[in-house]
């Protein structure tokens, strides 16, 4: 029995609009919104899809509980597989590491702002805390340094609560006075013109941002070509090197948001240094992602001159290898 015949791409010509699938928060709308502003500016008609992922919708549990940031992508990824949308546009800090077969990730686009930033009502930065207070964040990588942040600073008394949500619901909980503070990317505030609400951004030694954070990916089926031309002028390719190597390390530990794991690639001149940091929780029997008992953070870094995505994936695959030889271990779900 001879196998299907692989779909020949249509011409753009023949789709118009392009439709981007999109989740409906807010900040997923201006990515959107954003991509087709570029679009259109270059002669092409586009619509948005506007759907509303598991992620959206399971806001009690933490991710690495149920399922990891994959239910943020995965509706869009069937959205394509149907027909309905001709590209997707995410977070890429939101995307998993390995992309299933059949899509691919054509375009990432210029960098915005990658750092962590610290957000609150009273307090300018870490220092500031009251007595017992309380710090909202769901990502166990901010668990993780917050923890060695405040350790070194002697405040044991601190707490580092979950929180869930689109970026609108975690700033009311913090308005609500359920947090002290919390911790978001900073992109996302910039983003959405809410940069005034920013108190303090963590250096990138206080705080790793995580792999791809900042940065916009755009996944299409993969043989689709006519959109691969269409989006090459909105690839930025220092960005598009720089986060490969960052995925790469990820993907080399385990590739899991249940894992807190950080890696930030910077270029200087032609060189890109990669850095990666990881660290273990406490028993995940006692709510791993709010343990205050952790063992030492474990950090690599290595820098090369890059020609080819081929080496900035060896350049991850060599910092996840430096991790790995100091301790930090590969992240294995249970069966």
């Amino acid at each position: 029995m001879s196998s299907p015949a692989t779909p020949k791409p249509l011409s753009l010509s023949s789709r118009q609009p392009i439709v981007i699938a999109t989740r409906e928060s807010r900040l997923a709308l201006w990515q959107a919104e954003h991509v087709k502003t570029l679009l259109e500016r270059l002669g092409h008609e586009v619509s948005l899809l506007g759907m509303t992922t598991r992620g959206d919708q399971i806001l009690d549990r933490s991710l690495s509980k149920v399922g990891g940031k994959g239910l943020f992508v995965k509706e869009l990824e069937v959205a394509l597989e149907e027909g309905r949308a001709d590209l997707a546009v995410h977070s890429l800090k939101d995307v998993p590491m390995d992309i299933p077969a059949g899509f691919a990730l054509a375009c990432v686009m210029a960098r915005e702002d990658p750092r962590d930033a610290w957000v609150s009502t009273t307090c300018a930065d870490l220092s500031e805390l009251p007595a017992g207070a309380v710090i909202g964040t769901s990502s166990l990588r901010r668990v993780v340094l917050l923890r060695a942040l405040l350790e070194s600073a002697g405040r044991t008394d601190v707490r580092i609560e979950p929180l869930r949500g689109n970026l609108d619901t975690r700033l009311r909980k913090l308005d609500e006075g359920q947090f002290d503070g919390i911790v978001l990317a900073a992109a996302g505030l910039k983003r959405l013109g809410l940069e005034h609400r920013i108190r303090h951004c963590f250096s990138p030694a206080q705080m790793l941002p995580a792999a791809g954070q900042g940065a916009l990916g755009i996944e299409i089926r993969v043989e689709r070509q006519d959109l691969r031309e269409a989006l090459a002028p909105l690839a930025h390719q220092p960005t598009w090197m720089a986060v490969t190597a960052e995925r790469a390390v990820s993907r080399a530990m385990g590739g899991s948001c249940s894992m807190p794991l950080a890696a930030h690639a910077v270029w200087v001149g032609e060189v890109l240094t990669l850095q990666a940091a990881w660290g273990a929780l406490g028993d995940p029997g006692q709510g791993a992602e709010v343990s205050t008992s952790i063992t030492p953070l474990v950090r690599a870094s290595e820098q090369g001159r890059l020609n080819d995505p081929a080496q900035a994936d060896a350049l991850g695959v060599a910092v996840a290898g430096q991790l790995q030889a100091a301790g930090a271990k590969v992240y294995a779900p249970a069966n």
